[in-house]
């Protein structure tokens, strides 16, 4: 008898932390779905945006607490949070290179030369610059857009001016956050590279093999409640000045499905290429979480096309160099009309 009033008991212990574990899950899934929900109105405000950054660790919270609602008697609640999971992730699959689908970008021909640009936020502290210096030095990208060019990096570059020449650095006014561009290929004869928007932003005409192309190279600040929102703003004009054939690589301090990383393309007719996946991860935690970072080095452009994109090995940043290949559109030749044959003779008649 006292042995079945104990089991009775312990059956309506465990039935009782199972519905308490339930609500709790249930709990933390409705807490979660507010700013989820939030990320999709990102357009109305930029709060709403720094919402959306985290959309994908969001849902992967919510899919968690899904999966104890499912193992309870809430399980229709539990199915519903992992739909709504599921379709966060979906709506931002379009942004990002899924290596099992395959790449959709265009192959070059034989005969059309490949360039590849290297972006890379430095980190303004970087214990390793070596790392920095050498990847440059083995890969030998035609162009670099950099970040985070602080004045210990200003003095670190100078090691590679023999091998790009031509160059700008931008100083940022904490003598930390400044952008450059090294390249190895001449400027557009005539025209002089700029700075924007206290060194935040660089613009350069290059010269590939008589084609001209704007290369430029971007740092936006955080998102609001931070001065992101401002220096886009500020950052209008010197985007609408980008030529017809452009390149822009930088560290967004955005995700490429948010609003702001729009706004970047919006302001300068720009097309963004799909995400070679997460970049950053705090240097807290260790390199094995790098799936759990964010995706915020972007790279748009105008007139280019895109051959290739990957992440690189980790050289002492907190952000991964990303190398992107591509091409110029083939120049189609119009030759000059010639009077007819005959026509001529009869008029010379």
């Amino acid at each position: 008898m006292g042995r079945n009033r104990t089991d009775k008991n312990a059956r309506m212990s465990g039935s009782a932390l199972r519905r308490k574990i339930g609500l709790m899950a249930l709990a933390a899934v409705i807490l979660l779905s507010l700013p989820l929900l939030a990320g999709f109105f990102s357009r109305l405000h930029p709060a709403f945006d720094s919402f959306a950054h985290f959309r994908i660790h969001l849902a992967a919270l919510i899919a968690l607490a899904a999966l104890f609602l499912l193992g309870s008697r809430l399980f229709l609640e539990g199915a519903v949070a992992l739909a709504l999971a599921i379709g966060a992730v979906a709506t931002t699959s379009a942004s990002i290179e899924l290596p099992l689908l395959g790449s959709t970008r265009a192959q070059a021909s034989a005969d059309q030369p490949v360039y590849r640009l290297l972006q890379l936020n430095l980190l303004y502290d970087n214990p390793e610059p070596n790392r920095v210096l050498s990847l440059i030095g083995r890969l030998r990208p035609d162009v670099v857009t950099l970040n985070e060019v602080s004045l210990m990096w200003a003095d670190k570059l100078k090691l590679l001016t023999s091998a790009y020449p031509y160059r700008i650095l931008c100083p940022f006014p904490n003598g930390s956050w400044g952008v450059a561009i090294l390249s190895s290929r001449p400027f557009v004869q005539g025209q002089e590279a700029q700075c924007y928007d206290r060194g935040s932003l660089a613009i350069a005409p290059i010269d590939f093999g008589g084609r001209p192309v704007d290369v430029a190279a971007l740092h936006l600040g955080w998102p609001w409640p931070f001065h992101q929102p401002r220096q886009l703003a500020a950052l209008a004009a010197p985007l609408a000045s980008l030529g017809d054939t452009a390149l822009l690589a930088g560290d967004m301090n955005a995700t490429p499905w948010s609003a702001a990383v729009s706004r970047v393309a919006a302001l300068g007719g720009l097309e963004l290429m799909q995400s070679v996946g997460p970049t950053w991860l705090s240097r807290h935690l260790p390199q094995f979480m790098r799936f759990a970072g964010l995706p915020i080095d972007q790279v748009f452009q105008r007139g280019v096309t895109i051959h290739g994109a990957r992440r690189l090995e980790e050289v002492g940043s907190d952000h991964l160099p990303v190398l992107v290949e591509f091409s110029l559109p083939q120049r189609t030749w119009q030759p000059e009309e010639e009077p007819d044959t005959a026509t001529a003779m009869l008029d010379n008649g």
